[in-house]
């Protein structure tokens, strides 16, 4: 058989190769712990789908996206993890064939548009706003598109200069009410409803997204896994919360640190600009460990290569509920499958392991599959995008 390893590619491609092309009957030998965790029987059946799937295997080769396997009819994304000795010791193979996305533009981009949109509005709108009706309803249309900006986004992760900018357009607009007395008074009644009208509908979205509560509460408070101040880039409703739309996540947080420049503490996209990356991470809770991984990479900020959607992870079982704890530093998990842990015991750090473009803790409850609103003691009010959460001093053993 001929071996798919071609130049310049990384130990996993070569050792994924080898195993996707070998008989079945090597599996445990090239991969025990994944042919023991899986099962011959699963373990072949998704090996045969895939291969279904893609027309037989060919070259294993790494991309941006990840390890891509391909067929003579298509490719798919895996993930695999070796040990020195060129053991298989972790596989993930997307059941999907895999299609090159659109590269995203840089973050920063929408923002820039809204401040071409803000500035657009203030000097074609209501600086030439012909009554004092007309400026009043183009006031309050700007003032839901601000209460959707600043209510259901993240202002705060932006470059500081970048928000300002953004923020002072709302002062520009204010500025025009020198030309009031100047105007008439205007009978533009339609259109002074719709500005309140779409005032109170952004006022309404973003108040339902803050205070969206679920069925299902956790069978205790939990203790806030991170010191210092915390700011909540997903959480609340579904309006501002992308991990809604999962059962099992649909009460998430997601979690960073906030910096001058945003969510980093100087510009770079090295991890260690980000104020999050490596702080320490408390079990939130007393419980058993019933999964935990430490050896999946990090993320380069930003990008997303196919790895197991948690990454380095601690899930913890309380007997009520199954508490999850996402995105850890590699090397820094603590603890194993198995173990019992305290409240206040450090468990990892913050990294940017699995489907995570920048460091950041995931952090949600589930019980039956179905997600749960996170309470925590000492902290009063909903969680949602936007908030600050400062958390205490925890104590337990480290």
């Amino acid at each position: 058989m001929r071996d798919p390893m071609s130049g310049g590619q990384p130990p996993e491609a070569h050792v994924l190769a080898r195993f996707l092309t070998a008989d079945p009957e090597q599996w445990p030998r090239l991969a025990p712990r994944v042919t023991e965790a899986v099962g011959m029987a699963t373990l072949e059946r998704i090996v045969h789908a895939t291969a279904a799937r893609i027309g037989g295997f060919g070259a294993v080769t790494d991309g941006p996206d990840g390890l891509i396997v391909s067929g003579s009819t298509g490719r798919v994304r895996a993930w695999a993890q070796v040990a020195p000795d060129g053991e298989l010791t972790g596989l993930r193979i997307e059941g999907v064939r895999y299609t090159p996305p659109r590269r995203r533009q840089p973050a920063h981009l929408a923002w820039t548009v809204c401040l071409v949109l803000v500035a657009a509005w203030n000097v074609l709108i209501l600086w030439t706003a012909g009554d004092r009706t007309a400026w009043t309803a183009d006031l309050a249309t700007l003032a839901a598109f601000y209460v959707v900006v600043e209510g259901c986004g993240a202002p705060a992760l932006q470059p500081r200069p970048l928000r300002r900018a953004v923020e002072a357009g709302a002062v520009a607009a204010l500025a025009s009410a020198w030309r009031l007395p100047g105007l008439p008074a205007g009978d533009g009644r339609f259109g002074l409803a719709v500005g309140f009208a779409l005032l109170a509908g952004a006022g309404w979205l973003v108040t339902a997204a803050r205070l969206h509560r679920r069925r299902g509460r956790l069978s205790r408070p939990l203790r806030f896994p991170l010191e210092g101040a915390w700011y909540v880039v997903q959480g609340g409703g579904p309006a501002v919360n992308h991990h809604a739309r999962v059962p099992e996540q649909r009460a998430a947080l997601d979690l960073v640190v906030l910096g001058r420049y945003g969510t980093r503490t100087r510009p770079g996209r090295e991890l260690t600009a980000y104020a999050a990356y490596g702080r320490p991470v408390r079990s939130p809770c007393d419980g058993r460990v019933v999964s935990a991984a430490d050896g999946v990479a990090d993320q380069r900020p930003g990008e997303i290569r196919y790895q197991p959607p948690y990454g380095n992870h601690v899930f913890l079982d309380t007997g009520r509920e199954i508490v999850k704890l996402a995105h850890l530093r590699p090397g820094s998990v603590t603890v194993a499958e198995g173990d019992t842990v305290r409240a206040g015991q450090v468990l990892g750090e913050v990294g940017n392991s699995g489907n995570s473009t920048e460091p950041h803790l995931h952090l949600h409850a589930e019980r039956d599959g179905a997600g749960l609103d996170l309470e925590f003691e000492g902290v009063s009010g909903r969680l949602y995008r936007g908030r600050t959460v400062r958390g205490q001093v925890l104590s337990g053993r480290s």
